[in-house]
């Protein structure tokens, strides 16, 4: 009997040994898989307090633990708002991850702690915040009476808007048709677009390149690659995600994009220094790093520091009364033209309305002839998926054509089931926003396919119109 309490006591103390040497190895030499997790808790408890005003726990509950990596369930966040800061720790103890919120600029990771830096990073005159007003949409935010009631029917169908739908916006000939919201969002939530960002931040880089600052067949873009064979790589290639450069786009583990999100208080510096793989122009990769890289290099073109931070603000956001959109920097000061730009889900379709305008809005050409085509137009290295300017001609499963929509249809869309579809023909911009992980195979060409069906002939457009006029009050 005491030869079994000896081996007991004996197991016991040996047990204390590990979970004591474990719990130093993890205060000290966290995994870097914790790390990423924590630091995507921090960066998105923090836009989504700062920005959107949601509840610190609803966000680490609903957005960061619900649909992801099991250990993120073991993840505890505090939010100081004091000092505009949040911090994530693994079991509320272990792989410290922080994030600061700046003002008009969002929040950024700042993995190092280096609090100082990253506040310096941001300018201390950020552009003026515009106010909302309520004129008709897309001028004010404004809807106006009219409903079609059968696209709104459609939109309360779950199966047909997806899981944990957010936000849906349909856009019909200008104006706004139908809209439906998720338990706890509304018009006024900013959402982010995840790597609908992408395209926001080819159309920025195509405002400087209607002043002639930039062009796609630029080349020695950066000043490491000067001397090596990615001096080749154009604009064009980092538009068309063809650049040769190597890079892991991965979510599921430790990749090149989690590492440049969570890891690296400079964004560009991963991508910049990336190896080649294949000559630019010759394989197709898509990279959230190449769109980092688009974002450093316009920054480095628009002239001065001041002028780069406030150019998305300027060139965009303001004519085209984006009043909700908050574009963030990364720590060390470049736009995450990859993921991180929070916008109402009215702001987004006013993005898709200008794109299906063809970059022209007001009257005044704010995007180079062309530039919107580029978006339209599909790369051989991709197989006709992706376009020459950060956008998709079929995303997910199949193509337009296979899917039943029309040929001119091209999509913006972004992580967990963001989607945007413009589609020329029908004069129509439909945005959907969510929290919808892709192993729930939602596919928004779904959503798209039922709102084009319900979509009034010819003929039966005026039947409407006039069957409104008539049960309009009479005075």
């Amino acid at each position: 009997m005491r030869f079994v309490l000896r081996i007991l006591k004996a197991l016991a103390l040996l047990l204390v040994v590990i979970i004591v040497a474990a719990a130093g190895w993890l205060f000290i030499r966290p995994p870097q898989l914790l790390r990423v997790g924590d630091g995507y808790a921090a960066k998105i408890v923090c836009s989504n307090v700062f920005i959107a005003g949601r509840e610190a726990e609803d966000v680490l509950h609903d957005d960061v633990q619900a649909p992801g990596n099991p250990l993120l369930r073991l993840v505890r966040v505090s939010v100081d708002p004091d000092n505009d800061r949040v911090t994530a720790r693994f079991m509320g103890l272990f792989a410290p991850s922080y994030a600061l919120y700046r003002g008009a600029f969002g929040c950024t990771s700042v993995p190092d702690g280096n609090f100082e830096a990253a506040a310096k990073a941001a300018p201390f005159d950020p552009p003026a915040k515009m106010q909302a007003n309520d004129a008709l949409w897309p001028e004010g935010e404004g809807t106006g009476n009219p409903v079609d009631g059968k696209i709104a029917a459609l939109l309360a169908d779950a199966g047909i808007a997806g899981p944990a739908m957010r936000a849906i916006v349909v856009v019909r000939n200008g104006r706004i048709v139908a809209e439906a919201y998720g338990p706890g969002f509304s018009a006024k939530t900013p959402l982010i677009g995840w790597s609908m960002t992408k395209t926001v931040n080819a159309a920025v880089l195509g405002r400087l390149m209607l002043g002639g600052k930039v062009s796609f067949d630029d080349d020695s873009l950066l000043a490491q690659w000067k001397n090596d064979a990615r001096a080749r790589i154009k604009v064009s290639d980092l538009l068309g995600m063809e650049s040769g450069l190597a890079f892991n786009e991965d979510y599921g583990d430790v990749a090149d994009v989690t590492r440049m999100l969570y890891l690296d208080p400079d964004m560009v510096s991963l991508p910049a220094n990336a190896p080649m793989e294949a000559a630019p122009g010759q394989r197709f990769r898509y990279s959230s790093g190449t769109a980092v890289l688009l974002s450093r290099i316009w920054m480095d073109r628009v002239g001065n520091a001041q002028a780069a931070f406030s150019y998305p603000h300027d060139a965009l956001f303001a004519p085209l009364g984006m009043t909700s959109a908050v574009f963030e920097l990364d720590a060390r000061g470049t736009f995450a033209g990859s993921s991180y730009l929070y916008a109402t889900a009215h702001d987004w379709a006013r993005f898709g309305q200008f794109l299906l305008q063809d970059g022209v809005w007001n009257g005044q050409r704010l995007l180079p002839e062309g530039f919107v085509g580029a978006m339209r137009t599909p790369t051989a290295a991709s197989n006709g998926r992706y376009t020459q300017g950060q956008a998709w001609l079929a995303p997910g499963r199949g193509s337009s054509a296979e899917a039943g929509l029309p040929e001119d249809t091209f999509w913006l869309t972004g992580h967990d089931g963001q989607s945007m579809a413009i589609v020329p023909s029908a004069n129509l911009v439909v945005v959907r926003l969510g929290l919808t992980p892709s192993r729930l195979d939602y596919q928004p060409q779904t959503l798209l396919k039922a709102i084009l069906a319900a979509l009034p002939q010819p003929g039966e457009q005026q039947q409407r119109a006039g069957s409104q006029q008539q049960t309009q009050p009479q005075p």
